[in-house]
């Protein structure tokens, strides 16, 4: 237990003394700012337009300046930016080592690979989930400024459901970039296998098989396509467990038995 409890400790140091964690809240938190800027433009559409924010052929912007649509655009928002945010997190935290040139005399330490990859995987959810909730937070800060009708108690809890599910269902998936991240010793393989995952995504829902595969199950859950009671079922969720566990394994496999020579 003193082998993964250092081993944590120092992923967490590492998280810390980063920019990274910065950066990537950043970048996320362009989603509420985007939603609050649709909500202003549906508002008053003509208004935006005299101040330039909108031309004429964006004016085909359809919905309603209400809660109901802002935090159904928060949902999609973060279904989909969580794909990218999640991946580009877990490639540095799995990929690193290998850019740095550390590995080696991170598997020299007296600590088990297990308790490594173990320690890696939790930090990755914990910074995951903490920027989820601060994007929802922000969220609720832009709405409020932005003044929309339709506020709810039952909506924010349906709405906080929505978003931190979309983002739980996205970081079990991202076992499979850890694994690539691993194994391809560096950033690019397992940045190529997010864009291609994500054009797969859009591609099957699409052509309306996105139940059936497990990186477009986030955005379906989150309401992308229809509510999701008609859009998933139960063999979405055992799906995308199977794919989870399957990278997972696999990972912890490759850092047990790879040869880390460089």
């Amino acid at each position: 237990m003193s082998n993964f409890s250092s081993a944590l400790w120092a992923e967490m140091l590492k998280m810390f003394r980063s920019k990274v964690p910065l950066f990537t809240a950043i970048g996320f938190s362009m989603a509420p700012l985007a939603g609050g800027l649709f909500m202003i433009i549906l508002k008053d559409p003509e208004a935006a337009k005299s101040l330039g924010l909108i031309t004429t052929k964006a004016q085909l912007l359809t919905g309603t300046a209400d809660w109901p649509s802002f935090m159904g655009f928060m949902a999609q928002a973060v279904a989909a930016g969580s794909m990218i945010l999640f991946s580009i997190i877990t490639i540095w935290v799995f990929g690193r080592e290998f850019s740095d040139h550390t590995v080696k005399e991170l598997l020299a330490l007296p600590t088990s690979r297990e308790a490594i990859i173990a320690a890696k995987f939790i930090v990755l959810s914990i910074w995951s989930l903490v920027i989820t909730l601060l994007i929802f937070g922000e969220g609720l800060i832009v709405g409020i400024l932005v003044v929309i009708p339709g506020w709810s108690i039952d909506l924010l809890q349906t709405s906080l459901v929505d978003i931190l599910g979309g983002a739980a269902l996205t970081l079990p998936l991202m076992s499979f970039v850890a694994l690539l991240a691993s194994s391809g010793r560096g950033y690019m393989p397992a940045f190529g296998w997010t864009i291609l995952t994500l054009f797969m995504a859009n591609l099957s829902a699409i052509l309306v098989w996105g139940d059936w595969f497990p990186w477009a199950i986030p955005g379906l859950f989150s309401g992308v396509a229809g509510p999701r009671t008609e859009t998933l079922g139960t063999h979405s969720y055992i799906l995308l467990l199977i794919t989870s566990i399957i990278g997972i394994v696999a990972t912890f496999w490759w850092w047990r038995s790879a040869d880390q020579t460089r």
